[in-house]
């Protein structure tokens, strides 16, 4: 059981890091980071492969603090 679920936290892990390599960057220096947030907060959305790897992300975290806290707790 802890082998399977450290061969599935490994493939989880390579996933995540595979989706969060893949995003575009959000920045081009500091006129990016204030033109992004001025985006952000005026109502910008992300849209196509964007919100698709940005969701990709947040369920690829939580699955993986999920897996670990499990086999933290069969350890």
């Amino acid at each position: 059981m802890v082998t399977a679920l450290m061969i599935f936290e490994a493939i989880i892990c390579i996933a995540l890091i595979a989706t969060v390599v893949l995003q575009s960057g959000k920045s081009a220096g500091m006129s990016g980071s204030i033109a992004g947030g001025a985006e952000t907060l005026f109502g910008g959305k992300k849209k196509g492969l964007d919100e698709l790897l940005a969701r990709a992300t947040m369920i690829l975290g939580i699955l993986f603090g999920l897996v670990t806290m499990a086999l933290v707790v069969l350890m």
